[in-house]
């Protein structure tokens, strides 16, 4: 609903409408709809009813004339553009963080660097009062943003686990345990050669499942083998080709994400080989790409657009002051489709 002022224009909702309609003071709605602690849950939810009765939404070019500050969630990914646009993972993550954002009337800070860039970017925005906090992906064994990141204290939430995150909170899914249920679900199936195709090797997560598919292997008595890829098709591709030219090739091959999984199904179809009847695939994250294949890939499910939405409610919580929010989400699950099969005698 819009305001109707004395000429019979339409103007704005303001705070002092939005107090009107809730029956409090115009700092206590200023506190509210900024999201600070200072009102009672009752008060802010008749507010924020109150804000969207009205139709309120922020003045972002008063508040920054005012130096009030304007929420902006930054993220600063590594990866190629090019890339970057073919990977569903991205794509969901950020739309989880829409999710949170939109409904605070928020904005994310997004760039697309090269690695050596980040520490630059984050120092840049913190300093120059571009973003109220960031989060912080794809994090290396001892990572070097996170101290130097942690030194000018930009409030910011790791995508990673504990381990790799310093003094930042952290939201992780257990790559290892989800690792461990994709080798056994193979193993069940009968296969003896398991094959891994992982992203980066100094990315942290790929760290963790790297030692979780070895050890698991290993606990099984089965052969393991890991290549090393960058998450592209081309790349994961490549890496699958070397594991099948292998004199013992993998009769099953794990991929670290799906559009590696994608391309591994034309490879496949180069070496003659039928899916899943001479080789089954197992994809990570199963977006929509793992449904629409034929035959469809079986996959380890991860619910990235909640994930996206979660770690962004973890970053406010640290801009708020309110502790250390960091928490595993639910993990990767199992989901059998038509690209896994009994292992070929």
């Amino acid at each position: 609903m819009t305001q109707t002022g004395s000429a019979g224009k339409e103007r704005r909702a303001t705070i002092k409408d939005v107090a009107a309609r809730a029956g409090v003071s115009p700092s206590a709605v200023s506190i509210a709809l900024h999201d600070r602690p200072g009102v009672s849950a009752s008060t802010k939810k008749r507010i924020m009813k109150a804000a969207e009765e009205l139709g309120w939404r922020p003045n972002l070019a008063a508040a920054s004339l005012s130096g009030h500050a304007v929420h902006t969630v930054g993220l600063a990914i590594a990866r190629p553009a090019r890339l970057l646009g073919l990977e569903p993972f991205y794509m969901e993550f950020i739309s989880g963080i829409e999710s949170v954002l939109s409904r605070r009337s928020c904005s994310l800070l997004l760039r697309v660097i090269e690695a050596d860039e980040e520490i630059d970017v984050h120092r840049e925005w913190w300093q120059g009062g571009r973003v109220n906090g960031s989060i912080l992906v794809d994090l290396k064994v001892d990572d070097p943003r996170i101290p130097a990141l942690a030194e000018i204290g930009l409030p910011a939430v790791v995508v990673g686990h504990p381990s790799l995150a310093g003094p930042f909170a952290s939201v992780w899914t257990d790559d290892a345990a989800a690792i461990g249920e994709a080798v056994r679900y193979l193993a069940a199936l009968g296969h003896r050669r398991i094959g891994r195709v992982s992203g980066p090797a100094e990315l942290g997560h790929s760290v963790i499942r790297t030692e979780a598919f070895d050890r698991v292997t290993a606990e099984l008595g089965i052969q393991g083998t890991t290549a090393v890829a960058d998450f592209s098709p081309d790349q994961g591709g490549r890496a699958c080709r070397s594991l099948l030219l292998a004199p013992e090739r993998p009769t099953a091959i794990i991929f670290d994400n799906d559009i590696m999984a994608v391309a591994a199904l034309g490879v496949a179809d180069e070496f003659g080989l039928s899916v899943p009847g001479d080789l089954s695939l197992l994809a990570w994250d199963d977006s929509q790409l793992c449904q629409l294949t034929r035959p469809a890939l079986s996959a380890m499910q991860h619910d990235v657009y909640s994930f996206g939405a979660d770690v962004t409610r973890a970053l406010f919580e640290v801009m708020q002051g309110d502790g250390h929010p960091s928490h595993a989400t639910q993990s990767p699950s199992l989901v059998p489709r038509s690209s896994t099969g009994r292992a070929a005698n």
